[in-house]
């Protein structure tokens, strides 16, 4: 992990995200999920194109964290939302290729 790259949890997800300045993706994710496992590459990937871009890696299955995919209405593994200035601006659902990650961050946060 880096510091654009990382896990949180539930006690962390407010800080982490919600106040951080810069966007923040959020890969709710679990690990016995295949297609979670196959985007993880992907998402890590695009944050590396995108200065200032987060990529904030939370663990359905670990701890507390359920109620935060709760809290956001997640319904399938893996959900992976964007958020800039404490609000959600836009998410997608299942693993997606390269092409779909970089078009979708491109919409919402212009070129790298």
């Amino acid at each position: 992990m880096t510091d654009r790259v990382f896990d949180i949890d539930l006690e962390q997800f407010d800080e982490a995200v919600l106040a951080r300045r810069g966007p923040v993706l959020v890969d709710f994710w679990a690990r016995w999920c295949p297609p979670c496992l196959a985007i993880a590459p992907v998402l890590e990937a695009a944050v590396a194109g995108h200065p200032g871009l987060a990529l904030a890696r939370v663990e359905v299955d670990a701890g507390e964290n359920m109620k935060l995919a709760g809290r956001y209405r997640v319904r399938g593994f893996p959900t992976v939302i964007l958020f800039r200035g404490g609000h959600e601006l836009d998410r997608f659902s299942g693993a997606r290729g390269a092409g779909f990650v970089q078009e979708f961050l491109a919409r919402h946060l212009g070129g790298a």
